[in-house]
């Protein structure tokens, strides 16, 4: 399961309100890439057949079966303060991150 925080909900349902096509989910997903090997990535999409569906803090999540089974357990957060970073991904299956917390291995 993929967790998002209050703040993070309230960011995502900011963007999406801004989106061309209503009702979209929010898609996590892990690429190959970034300084530790794996880099997190996020984007507005429609669900596909073979996709895990979630909802936390009432916004619809959906994750293809590989970066689920690299991210499940993670939790979302939001910070946009004075050194705010943006999103930020708590993975528990990481065994470590890089500085600016984009990648992982």
């Amino acid at each position: 399961m993929i967790m998002l925080s209050p703040r993070a909900a309230a960011q995502v349902r900011v963007m999406q309100a801004d989106l061309p096509v209503a009702n979209q989910a929010l898609r996590l997903l892990m690429e190959t890439g970034g300084c530790s090997g794996f880099q997190y990535g996020m984007s507005f999409d429609e669900p596909k057949a073979d996709d895990t569906r979630f909802e936390s803090e009432g916004v619809q999540i959906v994750i293809d079966a590989t970066s689920l089974a690299y991210l499940d357990g993670s939790t979302i957060d939001f910070d946009d303060g004075l050194h705010g970073k943006g999103f930020e991904i708590k993975n528990p299956n990481a065994q470590s991150t890089c500085g600016c917390g984009k990648s992982f291995n």
